[in-house]
């Protein structure tokens, strides 16, 4: 947590900074960049790719005017520490990562008009909390072993979908969900019949969003390998998703 408010700090003073260097008349403000925290804490499995994911974000950040910033400690989930960011990710986290006060602190957060964007294992995470249950859409089950599946692209309206065909071929670690928010507004479907182990049916969404108690939610079940971050399309699929939970788009 010192780490992050250290970095904050810093962030303030660079500002303050050049707006000392560069006299700007009453019009012209010195703006705090958007900051996104990057939640990668885990307390089950960890993957592999958590570090490239981070990578990720604070590269898609740099060419598209946000900062991210990655905790693994669920003591930055604080009222007062969570003011500063305009999104939360959780970065393939696992199992009961929060608190009951860290809990409280996220909820508030939400109801306040918070983000949250919500990758792979993050519905792999916090079973005992049915608020969170609701808010990432679903809980992860289990999985087959990594292959290639057809994703049928359900609403290409979206910034996170609009870039794709109608079809998207795509090599993963596919999650089966239990407890499927029936309120949320599904982008990607898996058509199970093009891989091995899917047994959410017909209806198996794989990426979706919603508003939920007062913010917004983005949930995308794919980011399992680390190959998976160095694809455009799913680089894009992420940088719509933080542009839409930004209210950006």
């Amino acid at each position: 947590m010192k780490q992050i408010a250290s970095l904050l700090f810093g962030l303030v003073l660079m500002i303050q900074a050049a707006a000392q260097d560069n006299p700007s008349t009453e019009s012209q403000e010195a703006k705090m960049p958007e900051l996104a925290l990057v939640f990668t804490k885990t307390a089950g499995f960890r993957h592999q790719s958590i570090e490239k994911g981070v990578q990720t974000f604070r590269e898609i950040g740099r060419k598209n005017g946000f900062i991210a910033l990655q905790t693994e400690s669920g003591e930055d989930f604080t009222p007062q520490n969570l003011k500063n960011y305009k999104l939360i990710v959780f970065l393939n986290t696992t199992m009961d990562v929060l608190n009951d006060a860290q809990q409280k602190a996220f909820e508030s957060y939400i109801k306040n008009g918070g983000s949250y964007l919500g990758v792979h294992g993050a519905s792999d995470t916090e079973y005992d909390w049915p608020w969170y249950g609701k808010l990432v859409g679903g809980y992860f089950v289990n999985h087959p072993e990594q292959q290639k599946a057809k994703i049928d692209v359900i609403d290409k309206t979206h910034p996170s979908t609009v870039h794709l065909q109608d079809v998207w071929m795509h090599f993963d670690e596919w999650y089966n969900f239990k407890d499927l928010n029936p309120n949320v507004h599904v982008l990607l479907k898996l058509d199970e019949s093009s891989y091995k182990g899917g047994t959410n049916g017909e209806n198996h969404p794989i990426a979706w969003y919603h508003e939920y108690d007062g913010g917004r939610v983005f949930y995308t079940g794919l980011g399992h390998t680390e190959a998976s971050y160095d694809e455009p399309d799913f680089r894009q699929h992420l940088l719509g998703a933080i542009e839409w939970c930004l209210k950006r788009k």
